[in-house]
């Protein structure tokens, strides 16, 4: 029988069909099928009140678009936390909101130290500022960004942060020396890569790399990744 996950994600989401192609596929639906993580599905929907099931409204004071109702979004957060709760000790809530401050490697390693995730998707306009300030504010929530440009709803954002989230999990990644040699891992880009055939189409692979001189290599790749970084990232360089 399988143990309890060492991370439980719980996402909130208007369109929960969304999320089984990709949670269930790769390394994240491995990580899933070996109990190393879970991911379950609440529908806002399902906590409406009235016959039309309604879960936006106008806002108050007027202006474009609609509100997710904050009523209908607790009833929803207070559901799947306290179902978190019942199992896991400590539990975060995170809603997606290009509000949010940006995700990165190390905030990534930083939800680790959380048992479960409450992840919340917002969609239309935005939602009700009470629920942020009741259930994704500090010290218990935050609002978490994939990047400065505006989304149709949190979906897609929160698939992200579950891939980056899930893939440092120790065994979830079959060589852990591929996590600690990625992209961003101590603000740098990662070295150029190759394999066969040693030649295509005019270009041929370094020859540092086929002489068997791992210590050639190692400072090659070192080189390789604080070159790539300035010319591609240079903000990376001014963060470490």
């Amino acid at each position: 029988m399988l143990g309890m996950p060492r991370l439980q994600f719980q996402f909130l989401t208007l369109f929960p069909e969304v999320f089984p192609v990709l949670l269930n596929s790769s390394l994240l639906g491995k990580a899933q099928a070996s109990g190393l993580v879970s991911y379950e599905i609440t529908q806002i929907r399902d906590f409406t009140t009235d016959r039309h099931r309604t879960v936006d409204d106008t806002p108050f004071g007027g202006g474009e678009g609609m509100l997710l109702k904050v009523d209908v979004l607790h009833a929803a957060w207070l559901a799947a936390h306290t179902s978190a709760r019942a199992r896991a000790k400590k539990v975060h809530t995170v809603l997606m909101s290009p509000q949010g401050a940006l995700l990165t490697q190390e905030k990534a390693k930083e939800l680790l130290s959380y048992d479960a995730l409450v992840v919340v998707c917002g969609h239309y306009e935005g939602i009700d500022e009470r629920f942020v300030e009741l259930c994704a504010s500090p010290p218990e929530g935050e609002e978490i960004s994939v990047g400065d440009y505006v989304l149709t709803g949190g979906e897609l954002p929160a698939l992200v942060l579950a891939d980056a989230v899930t893939r440092l999990i120790p065994g979830v990644v079959g060589n852990e020396c591929s996590v600690a040699n990625d992209s961003l891992e101590g603000g740098l880009l990662k070295y150029p890569q190759y394999t066969r055939p040693r030649e295509f189409q005019g270009k041929a692979v370094p020859e540092v790399l086929l002489n068997g001189d791992h210590a050639a290599i190692e400072k090659w790749r070192h080189e390789q990744s604080a070159l790539r970084t300035q010319r591609k990232r240079p903000d990376l360089g001014r963060k470490r």
